[in-house]
């Protein structure tokens, strides 16, 4: 069986729906897991989902994720702008991997404009909403089934 495609969600991840609305939508994070789970099977993937606000257990997933997965979406939320640790992690990953944000950062606060993410990862997808993540699924996908 070919190794699953992880989605890794960082920090306050876990609140949208309910956390500023007007910002994130209404869209959960399990709608999100649904929508990805979906999309998934229907190109003939397995998908592992997960989310954690500490930055640390980030970074163990994506170390994980070099032998245990075939590619990496992450929506590292506000450690984006912040982690190091994410970045040498990821600059490690050897995978395919694009990085996701619900919003666009460059429309808002100046302080979010730098992703320390974007330089060590495949591509960046961002300000389109919950459907980044099924975009990014299907161009990952193709990524990892390309000759």
């Amino acid at each position: 069986m070919a190794k699953p495609l992880f989605v890794i969600n960082g920090p306050n991840l876990n609140l949208l729906g309910t956390r500023e609305p007007e910002i994130y939508g209404h869209t959960t994070l399990a709608d999100i897991e649904i929508q990805s789970r979906s999309c998934a099977v229907a190109l003939g993937i397995a998908l592992e989902f997960r989310q954690s606000n500490h930055e640390g257990q980030l970074v163990d997933w994506v170390q994980e994720a070099r032998l245990s997965a075939s590619a990496l979406i992450l929506n590292a939320g506000a450690y984006t702008h912040t982690s190091v640790a994410l970045h040498d992690a990821l600059k490690a990953l050897q995978l395919p991997a694009i990085e996701v944000h619900i919003t666009n950062p460059y429309r808002r606060e100046p302080f979010r404009h730098t992703s320390y993410v974007s330089p060590v990862v495949t591509g960046v997808i961002c300000g389109i909403g919950a459907q980044g993540y099924t975009l990014a699924i299907q161009a990952l996908v193709t990524l990892i089934k390309a000759p």
